[in-house]
């Protein structure tokens, strides 16, 4: 039986390594290959997102390059978070024309984690912006989002790498994590800590992701890079495409 998709493109989270994301799909476009479907989570729903409404990566770039994270996070006394994702919503609703997901010009899931009831579900209706930013709030560091009179946090805590919601509708799927756990002698930081310990809680689900993906790209070295630093967005996005090219150097798809 033929599938929906001929192509799913998975985006996992990974914090302001996403830009790396966006250096992979630029490489993917120059191959010609371009998502039917698209998963996300984290940083993976806002890079979604925007590739979703029909920008380029290299458009997006520029966009997250104008300091869409530090600029738009504001402290917050920490009551349910350390910092707010407030201004989130103002890049997804002044950059992107819908503020609905079924109405991006590609269809897209966002993994999300429901703290009410204790499950992880895949979004692919509803408001754009409440989604995303529940995709996007990582527990501690940031508060978790209400959305119709419950309340959800980082899709990344219960599946990072979301191939669930389109894992059988599709010929092939693209998997880009960039949060690979490797082997790691020093932790500058609270937030290196914090993050290590979130992804290494979610790698077991890798392997549903290895029984599906096509592909799994995770550029080297990615993992040296924090979360939540903007200083190295052309590095990365660099690292992502060359990661990109050279995953399908030999691959025919």
């Amino acid at each position: 039986m033929a599938k929906k998709y001929k192509t799913g493109l998975v985006l996992s989270g990974g914090g302001t390594r996403g830009f790396a994301h966006l250096g992979i799909i630029a490489a993917l476009y120059e191959k010609g290959i371009k998502p039917d479907v698209i998963s996300g989570a984290s940083v993976g729903s806002i890079v979604g997102a925007f590739i979703a409404s029909g920008k380029s990566p290299e458009e997006i770039h520029a966009i997250f390059n104008k300091g869409w994270f530090f600029k738009y996070t504001k402290f917050n006394i920490p009551v349910d978070g350390l910092f707010r994702l407030d201004g989130l919503k103002e890049i997804i609703r002044k950059e992107i024309p819908t503020n609905t997901i079924e109405n991006l010009k590609i269809p897209f899931f966002v993994s999300v984690s429901n703290l009410n009831k204790g499950i992880v579900e895949y979004k692919n209706s509803g408001k754009l912006d409440d989604t995303v930013l529940a995709s996007s709030s990582i527990p501690i560091l940031f508060p978790p989002v209400k959305i119709n009179d419950e309340f959800f946090v980082d899709g990344g805590l219960m599946d990072n790498v979301p191939v669930e919601p389109i894992k059988n509708y599709c010929e092939q799927i693209i998997v880009s994590n960039i949060t690979p756990i490797n082997p790691r002698e020093n932790f500058k930081n609270i937030i290196q800590t914090a993050s290590r310990a979130f992804y290494m809680g979610v790698k077991a689900n890798m392997q549903q992701v290895h029984k599906y993906a096509t592909i799994i790209i995770e550029p080297k070295a990615i993992d040296n890079f924090d979360i939540l630093s903007m200083s190295h967005s052309k590095e990365l996005f660099e690292l992502g495409y060359n990661a990109g090219l050279d995953a399908f150097k030999n691959l025919d798809i």
